[in-house]
């Protein structure tokens, strides 16, 4: 038996998302096994080893008959491919990025493309080719583009017309930068064109045997603090990570999932790439140019999706819609990540649709952490349980577990063996990777808790965290975000932003910053102070309420959509220390 099928079996066996088994492997037997980079082949290629296998399945007769890949415009326009014909078509991307392009193995590509067909294709090609792919969002602007290009040293960039005049705007300054290859109707001048390319292109293409620990993909993480960085996957920490992971969803080969997420973010690339096609489901795309809730109101009602990946803003946006208007035959379970999910949301799904929300935890570093599975009890409020192959802690400042209840650090073990789904490093800068260590354990810089029962909870970043004096020399430590989660549930606020302030009694309190609902922006601003304030004290700890709050109409944010604390923070204490 192949090492991957005794890797499924053993998991499946184990894995409590499964229950049609009733063979049980024990947790003290499965923590037994040296999860590392030991246990890995020397070589793995995910389009080789899983999108050519189900091709192979399905020309067997062995996976149910329907698409892979379900891609609509919105206007009428839609492409379908079962695994065979996404495996031709990713051969012939593959063709045009080595052939064509003249690409070489360990070349970096950039790929900036909305939620197209063709994003998914350079995504194979690149797996195909061993080219390392690095996907962006299409709302970057010229100089974002610069900064990617010229740190990564990318070698090509795949881009639409939506950042086709960006990036000639700063590609002179980027001598690394070979091709750029453009995915439209139109032509543009010094680009080559891909749906050219891809019809000229033959079906028929050797895969690169990959090394298990070689790089595939590079992703720039948020940088809500500083430049962002380059956080670099293998193979096995994306490919062999989903093979571990497959399973948690529940999701079956006849299953359709949809995601919505930009392409740029690495959600994306685990939940509309990874994780369904290593089960042999279908990914369902739609164009989606612009965010409607109306529309994916729609197209749940029209197509057969049975599994939705959406942010928690996603689902709280859907519920200000009628949905009684709306019926979702096919849907069956609802997942979220990316930003804490509010009780309060996932009990006004429960009531409206009578689905429940699946919630997961993860970061660009490591990929999925936890998860609530759909066979495990939800606690509102809590990111669920570790992933088996992970081991992870709330420590304290010196490495050390903590017992449950006690707040800590979230970490990784990560000593004396590097879990597979663990990425190889920040790219140039080994300093930084270093400084995520601490004892045995790799620090996520999130505060959290662990209960008895292993579920987590979210309590803040770490270095948004405000610490804060009371009576009696008590000093508190305040997660922002349960302050602006207590804040969105009072209709006014649209957004909100909890930082730090310097106070010369407290040392720092609690400062709330608001972006009104449109409907109160002509309230009195100091009685919706007062409202705000004792609707904190309301639904959480009095001592958390914002004792200064600041009206404001937009706050800055990071390319992702991540609310940029540091940034606000900083502004705060310099401007108090000018006052002063």
């Amino acid at each position: 038996m192949h090492w991957l099928q005794k890797l499924q079996r053993l998991y499946t066996l184990w894995s409590p998302e499964t229950s049609r088994y009733p063979l049980r492997v024990t947790v003290r037997q499965l923590s037994s096994i040296p999860w590392g980079h030991q246990d890995v082949p020397e070589k793995f290629n995910f389009a080789s080893n899983v999108i050519d296998h189900w091709a192979g399945m399905e020309k067997a007769g062995k996976r149910p008959p329907g698409p892979a890949l379900w891609w609509v415009s919105g206007d009428g326009d839609q492409v379908q491919w079962n695994f065979r014909e996404l495996s031709e078509v990713s051969q012939q991307a593959a063709n045009v990025l080595s052939g064509a392009c003249r690409l070489q193995r360990g070349d970096r590509v950039a790929v900036v493309l909305p939620r197209v067909p063709e994003w998914w294709l350079v995504t194979l090609g690149c797996f195909r080719a061993g080219l390392v792919f690095m996907p962006g969002t299409v709302q970057m602007k010229s100089r974002d583009i610069l900064y990617r290009l010229q740190a990564s040293k990318a070698r090509a960039i795949v881009a639409g017309d939506e950042v086709a005049q960006e990036v000639d705007a700063v590609a002179s300054d980027c001598p690394s930068l070979r091709i750029k290859l453009l995915v439209s109707e139109k032509s543009r001048d010094g680009w080559l064109d891909f749906r050219t390319l891809m019809r000229e292109a033959s079906t028929t293409h050797r895969c690169v045997e990959t090394r298990s620990q070689e790089a595939a993909a590079i992703y720039f993480t948020s940088g809500t603090s500083g430049p962002p960085k380059m956080a670099e996957h293998s193979h096995s920490s994306l490919g062999i990570k989903a093979q571990m992971d497959a399973g948690w969803t529940g999701m079956r080969a006849s299953d359709i999932i949809w995601t919505v997420s930009d392409p740029g973010w690495i959600l994306n690339l685990l939940t509309s790439v990874l994780e369904p096609w290593t089960l042999g489901a279908c990914v369902f795309i739609h164009l989606l140019p612009k965010f409607d809730p109306q529309t994916i109101l729609k197209v749940l009602s029209s197509y057969p999706i049975n599994n939705l990946v959406a942010a928690p803003l996603v689902y709280r946006m859907l519920l200000q819609q009628d949905l009684s208007r709306h019926k979702f035959p096919h849907l069956q379970n609802c997942f979220t990540g990316g930003e804490t999910l509010l009780p309060e949301t996932l009990e006004k799904w429960r009531a409206q649709t009578g689905l429940d929300i699946w919630e997961f935890y993860g970061q660009t570093e490591t990929g999925l952490i936890c998860r609530v599975s759909r066979t495990m009890n939800i606690k509102p409020g809590r990111l669920g349980t570790a992933l088996p192959h992970y081991d992870v802690q709330v420590i304290d400042g010196e490495g050390h577990v903590l017992p449950p209840g006690q707040e800590g650090d979230m970490a990784i073990r990560v000593r004396p063996t590097k879990p597979v789904g663990m990425f190889l490093g920040y790219v140039d800068n080994l300093q930084k990777t270093a400084a995520n260590i601490r004892g045995d354990f790799w620090l996520l810089g999130d505060r959290g808790i662990k209960d008895e029962d292993g579920y987590f909870q979210f309590v803040g970043r770490a270095d948004d965290i405000i610490n804060s004096s009371g009576t009696s020399f008590r000093r508190y430590r305040i997660g922002p975000s349960e302050v602006e989660n207590a804040l969105l549930e009072h209709p006014a606020v649209a957004e909100s932003a909890v930082i730090s302030s310097p106070d010369p009694d407290r040392g720092e309190v609690v400062k709330a910053l608001v972006v009104l609902a449109p409907e109160f922006l002509s309230h009195d601003r100091d009685q919706l102070t007062q409202e705000l304030q004792q609707h904190v004290k309301s639904v959480t700890a009095p001592y958390k309420y914002p004792r200064k709050m600041e009206f404001v109409l937009d706050l800055p944010k990071t390319i992702s959509g991540k609310i940029q604390r540091a940034k606000l923070r900083a502004r705060e204490w310099k401007t108090s220390e000018q006052a002063r």
